[in-house]
């Protein structure tokens, strides 16, 4: 039974703590839009996003205004571009990219994901033909966003596609460089990415998911370190435990918001991902959580076992609040759009090689770190490489967003804007090369705990 208290104390989350649904995510298969005319394939999938997505604007809004529930943005994701395009006769799908970014536009959505790739184990010719139209995709289109999964703990790590990715990566930054090379903000590389992400640059609607779903991805850093701010000298039982109810209450709130977008919608409810991810704003950062537990400046020694604390607590405690969690679902850490990760980033108690270690017991990787222009792709390749290994050695998704800003040095920043926020320059110390043990290519094998059969 909810009381007057449960509706008081959900209020001043809301209005005092920061607390949001951060999407609401639609996804929708493309599978049936395959056509070996491009031109087809691309009005096939613009009118199945517009008539599937019309919707879910004016909904998101709907519930935003009759529950007082502040809903950020409105998303949706489809199949991967590389399986549902792979019967067009063409050498680019630059075009499939501007055709998905029509849609969206037309239905007011805020992003559209699932410009993406699966090649774990291999390519397809369609995975090649996605994969080299990666940069320029990003680069003409403004709400598409991309993803390549390239390593599972299944399969191993596709070091050829590793080696790739440093290259696109690149490419993507030289050609939105007069933008803060925002097109390496759209582009994620997975290892053991999950098909039913709602959260965006990774979204995709994965092979096995219904014909459309809708999934939602909450948020509430603020929240959980309000909850904390009144356990000053507690032991990390009763800290543990104060997450865990606190996951537990901002869950309920994305519960409430799927199930009644999917009703409204007349699709399927997806999951929760019950994730707290960060924003800009000042009061809604995960870096103020873990200095809450008593670490003076995020990425100082303990940080990476506070994170491991708040990552385990937040899954315990929103497992009790859904009957569907999927997607990513702990802590992120994305630095540019923390304002607490900014700050250490700035102030050098946080640095790349720290942020890798606490990616280890954290949801998703390396995310939103912009580096120095001139960092080669081949740094880039093996930084992607040892996320990728984080991942598939430790059963667990992990991920690399990293912006290399043409020009830009450290010491500068690079200001992406909205939700993206800004991130300095954050400097890579190692400056040895890593230049022969990318060109090697091939694959890394799965390891031992692949074998579960």
């Amino acid at each position: 039974m909810i009381t007057i208290n449960d509706i008081m104390e959900t209020n001043r989350m809301i209005t005092e703590n920061k607390l949001d649904v951060r999407t609401i995510t639609m996804g929708i298969s493309l599978r049936d839009c395959a056509h070996p005319n491009i031109d087809q394939f691309c009005r096939n999938i613009y009118d199945k996003i517009t008539k599937s997505g019309e919707f879910l604007v004016k909904t998101g809004k709907d519930i935003e205004s009759e529950y007082g529930i502040p809903i950020i943005n409105k998303r949706v994701s489809v199949t991967p571009i590389a399986i549902a395009a792979e019967a067009c006769k063409t050498d680019t799908y630059v075009p499939i990219a501007e055709a998905m970014d029509k849609a969206a536009h037309e239905i007011g959505i805020d992003f559209i994901g699932g410009f993406s790739a699966l090649v774990e184990k291999g390519y397809t010719n369609g995975d090649r033909i996605l994969i080299k139209s990666i940069p320029q995709a990003l680069a003409t289109t403004d709400i598409v966003c991309s993803s390549v999964n390239l390593g599972s703990t299944k399969a191993g790590i596709n070091m050829d596609c590793v080696r790739e990715m440093g290259e696109v990566i690149k490419r993507a930054a030289e050609l939105t460089r007069d933008r803060e090379a925002i097109g390496c903000a759209k582009l994620v590389v997975f290892s053991n990415a999950p098909g039913d992400n709602p959260f965006m640059a990774g979204a995709f609607h994965g092979v096995s998911e219904a014909e459309k779903v809708v999934s939602v991805g909450v948020s509430g850093p603020g929240v959980v370190k309000h909850a904390l701010e009144g356990m000053k000298g507690a032991d990390f039982s009763e800290v543990a435990e104060t997450i865990k109810k606190t996951a537990f209450k901002i869950t309920r709130v994305g519960q409430l918001v799927a199930k009644e977008a999917s009703k409204r919608l007349g699709v399927p409810f997806g999951i929760i991902d019950l994730s707290l991810a960060p924003t800009p704003a000042v009061g809604d950062s995960v870096a103020h959580i873990l200095e809450e537990m008593g670490v003076e400046s995020c990425g100082a020694p303990g940080t990476t076992a506070a994170l491991a604390l708040l990552n385990d607590a937040v899954k315990k405690g929103g497992l009790m609040a859904s009957s569907h969690v999927g997607g990513l679902s702990g802590a992120f850490i994305p630095v540019s759009e923390d304002a607490g990760m900014i700050n250490a980033i700035e102030a050098g108690s946080l640095c790349i090689e720290k942020l890798e270690a606490m990616t280890c017991v954290c949801s998703v990787g390396l995310d939103m770190i912009a580096v120095e222009g001139d960092v080669s792709a081949s740094t880039i390749s093996a930084i992607i490489a040892d996320e990728a290994a984080i991942g598939m050695i430790n059963n667990k998704t992990t991920a690399v967003r990293i912006i290399p800003v043409p020009g830009k040095k450290v010491g500068d920043v690079a200001n992406f804007g909205g939700l993206l926020g800004r991130c300095p320059i954050v400097p890579i110390r190692n400056q040895f090369s890593s230049d022969a043990f990318i060109a090697r290519g091939g694959r890394i094998p799965a390891p031992i705990r692949s074998l579960t059969n």
